[in-house]
């Protein structure tokens, strides 16, 4: 770690600068600012609040701020820590930045609380002790499948009725117990009834199978963070003074841990107050209560309400200037937001006029709903004013798009869902990926014990019980009981060669990662010698070559990474800039754990009808914003949502999800909801929201209202037979078995080592695991494999095309 320096020092903690960096000069950062944003950027000394309204340039002033800190005050970007909640956020405030200041940009560390945390920990987790035991720096990072799947294996292990005790919803809740930093044993001291203490019986398992794997779940990824700096104050004090000055935006929704872990990092420690003879960080956090909605995360919206209490000489500036929306939109929003109370008082204006006034249509039913607006986005199209890729119908929840799906397949509107399945959600590349995670970490049970079987290879659940049963009696862990196999008392013979097998296959493989073998190469082998590839090839079930197709795309992405090369989250910028980091398997892993895929939202095809209706829930709108928006379904119990009818502090959530929503719209905005909507099949009849008698009455225009309803009783669900839904075509479909496409990855693979002429009994020296002995030979060619003891480290069987040995 860099040693410290001042803040202002121009030599920063890497040393004086050898080339003369371009520099932007002060009234070109200060340029296009309205007052309030130039105050902000040019802001110094006290922690910084910047309330910043929607649409109100919050980006600009981040990125002009950092540009300003590095050019102006002569900070070194190496000193500076800005924090966003997306990957894509996270690229594009530092691709701003490096416009304004050019390459030296690079090495600040631009990310999300989870990437910083991941860099952080890479390098300090072994020196934390874990209830007396110690992470290693290849630790796997598990997902909400792979907690699942690791929860149902520890309710098995309590004998806990899986009825009951649902994996998702113990999960949730030892989620809500980490993001307030609390550990299994407080969580068991505050169990106030036999469900919770099965609860936290339930955390302590759990967390004791993930230390077994080596393994952090996400919520961890902060929580060890947090731990790290209060139980090692060499370490925290280290980050300290490399970072003088950290930028936090979206605060409204960060949650206690990630609260605590900005307090530990900018020297505001919770509990003592500053630390003496080192000066805080520069504190600046940016964003807005008015569009806190993440509560069921975990964000708690006092962080940013009690900012001017936690630093009490704190400062604060109001950006209320919008550049998005027209005056009416704005001024919709306004009328909406202030009937929540308690929050910082501010009002949203434009100067870009007061433009087209809202639209509202109320319908017989959801389907009438949605053909309204239907034929309004045709309407709007056939003008030429508005591309399809202009216009986003927003819902409360995922399953209203349903309806909007049915009536665009019938209308021919294209259209483009947000929030699907996920890609890295999809099975078959969670099994491709699971395999490259055991050959980076063997200590991975969660993904070892996917594999092991994937495809069938006769090692069922009881050969994997009595595998788990030796692992268990000799306390080691799963894949080393899967090495001694031999030994697990009643395992059938045939189970121990299929084992026996496995093991082997995985040995190999490794070996191609132990020689720095390009990710893609990996992937490609994996999927062939596993013989996962020819068992999807070889099936007749259509679901099966859409698979394949996944399969070909991730090992597209893989070749992209390894084409160009990008380091890992937990790479070091500076290193990265330097050119002293190595780009392998882990990495690769690590970019795909950490991606967002509700950053990619899709970009519109050229051409004059370019692109497609996007459909999308609130929650995923934020941050986003179209010309056009349409705003279904404003009926209580749908949005407000049903369960919020009776709380407060939920009502005042889905009042604030209704402005996000109202603030994504730049030109048009439309309201409409239905008088009847289909719930379980059976009709069920709401009032209008009570957001719409929120609006003023003059900025709507009512195309139609309640009492133009035209028929009554149950909805038409005849629209929605599967006949009128289509099917996707099989144009463009890549064929990844295609001769070519394993020519270009066999043509892209390292050149293969000289294989060394070797017999049984010849001493060998291995990179990595020393002097050796041959024991057996196999194979010949390429696909020589060799048997070699390595005394303490084992036997291991290596492919000796990519193997780093050496005869003695």
């Amino acid at each position: 770690m860099p040693g410290a320096t001042g803040a202002d020092d121009p030599s920063g903690p890497d040393g004086p600068t050898r080339t003369t960096p371009r520099r932007s000069a002060p009234e070109e950062l200060l340029a296009g600012l309205n007052d309030s944003q130039r105050a902000a950027v040019v802001h110094a000394g006290a922690p910084l609040l910047v309330v910043a309204g929607a649409g109100s340039g919050k980006t600009r002033v981040l990125t002009r701020r950092i540009a300003w800190l590095i050019d102006e005050r002569r900070v070194h970007p190496g000193s500076i820590l800005a924090i966003t909640f997306t990957n894509k956020a996270a690229a594009e405030m530092k691709e701003r930045v490096e416009d304004l200041v050019g390459r030296r940009a690079r090495i600040m560390w631009v990310s999300t609380f989870h990437s910083a945390c991941v860099r952080i920990l890479r390098k300090e987790i072994t020196a934390l002790d874990v209830d007396e035991t110690t992470y290693k720096s290849n630790f796997s990072i598990y997902d909400a499948a792979d907690s699942k799947r690791l929860m149902s294996l520890v309710l098995k292990d309590l004998e806990l009725d899986p009825k009951r005790y649902q994996p998702g919803a113990v999960l949730h809740w030892i989620s809500n117990h980490k993001n307030e930093l609390r550990d299994p044993e407080d969580a068991a001291k505050e169990a106030s009834n036999s469900f919770e203490e099965a609860y936290a019986s339930a955390y302590t398992r759990y967390q004791r199978r993930l230390r077994e794997a080596n393994a952090l779940d996400f919520d961890d990824l902060i929580m060890m963070t947090v731990r790290l700096f209060q139980t090692l104050p060499d370490v925290r004090e280290n980050y300290r003074r490399r970072f003088r000055h950290v930028l936090v935006d979206e605060y409204q929704d960060t949650n206690h841990a990630q609260y605590a872990l900005i307090h530990q990092l900018c020297g505001h420690d919770l509990e003592r107050g500053d630390t003496p003879g080192n000066e805080p960080s520069e504190l600046m956090v940016v964003g807005d209560a008015d569009q806190s909605i993440y509560a069921f995360r975990g964000a708690n919206i006092r962080n940013i309400l009690d900012f001017e209490k936690d630093f009490p000489d704190a400062t604060s500036i109001l950006l209320e200037q919008n550049y998005r929306s027209t005056q009416t939109i704005l001024t919709a929003a306004n009328s909406v937001i202030k009937n929540n109370a308690g929050r910082l008082e501010k009002r949203l204006w434009s100067d870009a006029g007061d433009g087209e006034r809202i639209v509202g249509y109320v319908g017989d039913d959801e389907h009438d709903e949605a053909r309204f607006v239907s034929e309004e986005i045709d309407k709007l199209v056939d003008t030429g004013r508005v591309k399809a890729a202009d216009v986003a119908v927003f819902y409360r929840t995922n399953a209203q798009s349903r309806v909007f799906e049915e009536v665009f397949i019938r209308t021919g509107q294209p259209y483009k869902v947000v929030g699907g399945v996920r890609f890295y959600e999809r099975r078959e590349v969670r099994d491709a990926l699971a395999y490259l995670r055991v050959l980076v970490n063997t200590a991975d049970e969660i993904s070892l014990r996917r594999v092991l079987n994937t495809p069938k290879r006769g090692i069922g659940d009881r050969a994997q019980a009595c595998v788990q049963a030796l692992a268990e009696r000799d306390r080691m862990t799963f894949w080393e009981a899967l090495v001694r196999a031999d030994e697990a008392p009643g395992l059938a013979t045939r189970s121990g060669k299929n084992i026996a097998g496995f093991v082997a296959l995985i040995q190999e493989l490794q070996s191609m990662v132990a020689a720095d073998e390009r990710p893609d190469v990996i992937l490609e082998s994996v999927l062939e010698r596993s013989g996962y590839l020819s068992e999807l090839e070889a099936s007749d079930d259509p679901q099966d070559a859409t698979r394949v197709e996944n399969l070909a795309e991730l090992v597209a992405v893989a070749r992209e990474f390894s084409d160009d090369p990008q380091p890992g989250p937990s790479a070091d910028p500076a290193d990265v800039e330097a050119g002293i980091v190595a780009v392998g398997l882990g990495d690769f892993l690590e970019r795909v754990a950490l991606v967002a895929d509700s950053d990619q939202i899709p970009d519109a095809p050229d051409g004059e009808d370019a692109g497609v209706v996007t459909l999308m829930t609130l929650h995923t709108a934020k941050g986003l914003e179209f010309p056009v928006v349409f705003l279904t379904g404003l009926e209580d119990g749908v949005f407000p949502h049903q369960r919020s009818l009776g709380d407060q502090p939920e009502l005042e959530e889905e009042r604030r999800l209704a402005y996000v929503g109202v603030t994504r719209a730049r030109e048009r905005l439309y309201i409409s909801r239905a008088m009847v909507r289909s719930a379980w099949g059976a009709p069920s009849h709401n009032p209008a929201s009570r957001f719409i008698d929120e609006l003023p009455v003059d900025l709507v225009d009512w195309r139609r209202t309640a009492q133009a309803q035209t028929r009554w009783g149950r909805p038409d669900l005849a629209a929605s037979s599967p006949a009128r839904m289509g099917a996707p075509t099989a144009a463009g479909r890549r064929n990844f078995s295609a001769a070519a496409a394993r020519a270009d990855v066999a043509a892209k693979a390292k050149p293969a080592r000289q294989i060394p002429s070797l017999s049984p009994g010849d001493r060998v020296l291995h990179d990595s695991f020393g002097m050796g002995t041959v024991v057996a030979l196999e194979g010949a060619g390429d696909k020589s494999v060799a048997s070699i003891d390595f005394g303490s480290d084992g036997v291991k069987r290596l492919l000796l095309r990519y193997a780093p040995v050496e005869k003695l």
